[in-house]
């Protein structure tokens, strides 16, 4: 799937599927009626996108750093869900932002290294 969607021939512990482009990651005020195809036509909720976890990768990385899968499996829900959200990570400003971001989240939620 990696190879399919990114090119990349190994592979990856999440893929993001955004929705929706954003102006600015985050800003969700650009979402209205216009957006038609971002909202769920039975519950009329958004949907961000999809994502894709790996479980294999998920318990070798939790063993190669060395907490539980749990803690992997929240960090990469937070990862992804940045993602869907308009965030990246490819150049050094916006990595700076995500990795705050996903720390801000780890936090909140109770779950450390």
């Amino acid at each position: 799937m990696n190879l399919e969607q990114r090119g990349i021939d190994r592979p990856t512990d999440v893929l993001s599927f955004p929705m929706i482009e954003y102006e600015e990651p985050g800003d969700f005020s650009m979402i209205d009626e216009e957006s038609a195809e971002a909202f769920n036509p039975e519950s009329g909720e958004l949907m961000l996108g999809d994502i894709v976890i790996s479980k294999e990768k998920v318990l070798s990385q939790a063993e190669e750093y060395g907490h539980l899968p749990k803690r992997e499996y929240a960090f990469l829900i937070a990862h992804s869900m940045l993602h869907l959200f308009g965030y990246d990570h490819m150049v050094d400003e916006e990595r700076v932002v995500m990795e705050a971001k996903q720390k801000e989240i780890m936090e909140k939620v109770g779950i450390f290294r």
